[in-house]
């Protein structure tokens, strides 16, 4: 299975839309998430893309790059795309419930953290200090989140929940569908039992 790096190109993606947030007025507001989603429907795509500050931009891009590499690595690039983009786009839906206005790439990397979850549960990384297995970061990152709700802050708390949410669920959806490929039904094919019997019995 080839490896497209395509956890880094979003990566460089992200980073060049930010210097056209620096450098072009107004650029933010035509693609952050914010009420208008829904007669412009591109936001809720491209607010992913979007980011606060160069501080919010490097913490995604450094869980971008290591989360998303290793889930590409186990699942191929495709499918870790469509994880990326459907988490991103639903966390969006949801949040865009809860917050006025919200931009970033958490909601897609909490749903590609979420995915990693289900397929490799036992993939150590290193969180909070110190080396775990990812599902017990993740259990810790989602307390933390939840309790983060009731704390008023510039976080998107729900986004982070519902992106990881659905990131589980494609996870397991990938998980079932690669145990059936491991494990085909065994099929006898009559016709060629009858001609292997004509064949060495007579």
């Amino acid at each position: 299975m080839r490896f497209h790096f395509y956890a880094i190109k979003l990566s460089g993606i992200m980073i060049l839309i930010f210097v056209l947030q620096l450098l072009i007025p107004g650029f933010t507001d035509f693609f952050v998430l914010n009420g208008d989603a829904w007669s412009q429907p591109w936001r809720f795509l491209s607010a992913v893309f979007l980011h606060g500050g160069a501080g919010h931009l490097l913490y995604n891009l450094f869980a971008l790059a290591l989360f998303g590499s290793i889930l590409e690595k186990l699942i191929g690039g495709k499918k870790f795309v469509v994880v990326f983009f459907i988490t991103g786009i639903l966390a969006n839906l949801v949040s865009i419930n809860f917050y006025d206005s919200s931009l970033g790439a958490s909601g897609a990397i909490f749903g590609v953290i979420g995915a990693l979850i289900f397929v490799r549960p036992l993939q150590v990384v290193w969180a909070f200090g110190l080396p775990m297995p990812i599902f017990i970061a993740g259990v810790l990152w989602a307390f933390g989140d939840v309790i983060g709700i009731f704390i008023p802050d510039n976080v998107g708390n729900i986004a982070h929940l519902s992106g990881m949410f659905f990131g589980l669920v494609l996870g397991a959806l990938y998980k079932k569908r690669k145990r059936r490929r491991a494990n085909p039904k065994f099929v006898i094919d009559e016709g060629s039992v009858r001609s292997w019997e004509r064949g060495w019995i007579g």
